[in-house]
């Protein structure tokens, strides 16, 4: 497969139509990275607006892009988040409505047999729990379990050292796991006060 450096090489050199290669190898991650950072903020209807603008942004740029500096990847990713950190800091000055982060599957409730519904439930009090952690927590357990990017390519992203980012995701996934301990202790405690109203 071609490489992202040979696909730069060829756009350097005149043949803009290479970009499209590396539009469609990035389009969906950074879609769905820009959708993570948004959906805290209850503003991801704006994620194909500013995913545009960073492969926009990206093609103005390409020839200043350096390969002994970062990595293509790093590159784009740095780009993507930017663009969304300036326009939540506009939002901030503007009246953008703040919608209910979690939102659940467009599934029909009664045609889901209990264990899909125990599963859908699950994986939506993960979303939850990563959406009420500090924004540096998750940004970095974002790029690290739902982009797979390695300790130094997050350093690099996020301007700290990879000491701080490891430290940074512990933390993410302490959080993470105890806020899911404390809904599986309430529900069983749930269960159990059902299980004991049948009875008597």
């Amino acid at each position: 497969m071609t490489t992202d450096s040979q696909i730069i090489r060829e756009i350097k050199d005149g043949n803009t139509e290479a970009y499209a290669i590396l539009v469609r190898r990035y389009e969906r991650r950074i879609y769905a990275f820009i959708f993570h950072m948004l959906k805290s903020k209850g503003i991801e209807s704006m994620t194909e607006d500013l995913c545009q603008e960073t492969f926009y942004k990206v093609y103005r740029h390409i020839k200043s892009f350096r390969d002994v500096e970062a990595t293509f990847s790093t590159w784009i990713y740095t780009i993507a988040r930017n663009t969304v950190l300036s326009e939540l800091r506009k939002s901030k000055n503007s009246d953008v409505p703040i919608e209910d982060s979690n939102t659940v599957p467009n599934v029909s409730i009664d045609r889901l047999p209990e264990n899909e519904l125990i599963k859908n439930e699950k994986i939506d009090k993960v979303r939850e729990a990563i959406n009420l952690l500090p924004d540096k927590q998750r940004f970095v357990l974002i790029l690290r379990e739902y982009e797979q990017m390695d300790y130094r390519e997050i350093a690099t992203l996020t301007d700290t050292s990879v000491s701080s980012v490891k430290s940074l995701l512990f933390r993410a996934r302490n959080n993470v796991k105890d806020y899911l301990h404390s809904y599986m202790s309430e529900h069983d405690q749930s269960d159990r006060k059902r299980s004991k109203t049948h009875e008597m």
